[in-house]
């Protein structure tokens, strides 16, 4: 078993590689007079890169319980040469994957609620589309800017958001009872079986329209907020909340991805090295998952979000 010594530098080698190493290479990249990247380098010089630090990424996401797409477009979209519409449509696709990777099996477990997220993926799916003609509508520079500002709201949603393992809900609302939300699952760790309703159901569906739009816009897996919003605002275990939102990213980034493959912004040479990248350090992180300390881990993921989303928001700002 590798111990947490050798963990630690390898973790450390990983975030140089990502943060320092890899970036100042890009930097110096040629534009034509449009402003456009020009490309001196081998057909397969970027796909390798992409796979070196996606796979990075893939570690490091399993390691700090988030998602590849949240880490994948601040880092790509802020360090490297690429335009912002393509870095989003494979965020969108590299967000997919992990969802319909761990759909199937959480549905079989019983632990995605199809009753809470038919409701809950028709208004975020349907926004998710808006958000996405809004992203690929509006100027680089202001999506920049405010992807930006929500990678930092994230950090902070991250260093402040509580979780609530089996929320009490004295009673479901009207709406959640008219659209049968509702069900049953049996807790491993506590041998119970938990019979579990929502509330604030309006309030909820709300906020998932906001979700939707966010994730259309900036290419982000909305794993981030559909959590917090479907088991602090709504009050669903924990463990239904977790693989609900597994489940609702595998529709919401579906529709979303349609629009940026319908624009032309999803490329094979771009997809292709970033999922495997992202599966493949997936594989790697589940591993070390077992002698990681989560705190630390997690702190490491908050500060290279925050200096993602600063440097986002200082490329926006033309600085």
């Amino acid at each position: 078993m590798v111990k947490n010594g050798k963990l630690w530098a390898i973790l450390l080698i990983c975030f140089f590689l990502v943060t320092i190493l890899i970036p100042p290479a890009f930097a110096g990249s040629p534009t034509d007079a449009s402003g456009a990247v020009t490309d001196s380098h081998a057909w397969w010089f970027w796909p390798l890169v992409l796979l070196i630090v996606t796979f990075i990424m893939g570690i490091l996401a399993v390691l700090g319980g988030v998602g590849g797409g949240v880490l994948f477009v601040p880092i790509i979209s802020g360090f490297f040469p690429f335009h912002l519409d393509f870095v989003r449509g494979t965020g969108l696709l590299v967000a997919l994957s992990g969802a319909l990777a761990a759909g199937p099996g959480l549905l079989k477990a019983n632990l995605a609620s199809l009753r809470l997220a038919i409701p809950v993926a028709l208004i975020a799916s349907t926004c998710a589309i808006v958000g996405a003609m809004i992203g690929l509508a509006l100027p680089t520079n202001i999506i920049q800017i405010s992807l930006g500002a929500t990678i930092l709201g994230i950090c902070v949603l991250m260093l402040t958001a509580k979780k609530s393992v089996i929320p009490d809900v004295p009673k479901a609302d009207r709406l959640s009872e008219i659209l049968c939300i509702y069900g049953v699952y049996h807790e491993a760790s506590t041998n119970q079986v938990i019979n579990w309703k929502i509330h604030r159901t309006p309030i909820g569906l709300c906020l998932f329209i906001i979700i939707g739009v966010m994730a259309g816009m900036f290419g982000l897996g909305a794993g981030w907020a559909n959590v917090p919003v479907l088991n602090l605002v709504m009050g669903a275990p924990l463990k239904i909340s977790v693989a609900t939102s597994k489940f609702l990213l595998s529709i919401t980034d579906t529709s979303a991805a349609w629009i940026y493959m319908n624009k032309g912004c999803v490329i094979p040479m771009m997809v292709v090295p970033s999922l495997v990248g992202i599966m493949l350090g997936s594989f790697i992180g589940v591993r070390l998952l077992k002698i990681a300390k989560p705190a630390m881990i997690r702190w490491m993921v908050i500060g290279i979000l925050a200096f993602a989303g600063l440097k986002a928001l200082s490329k926006g700002l033309g600085f």
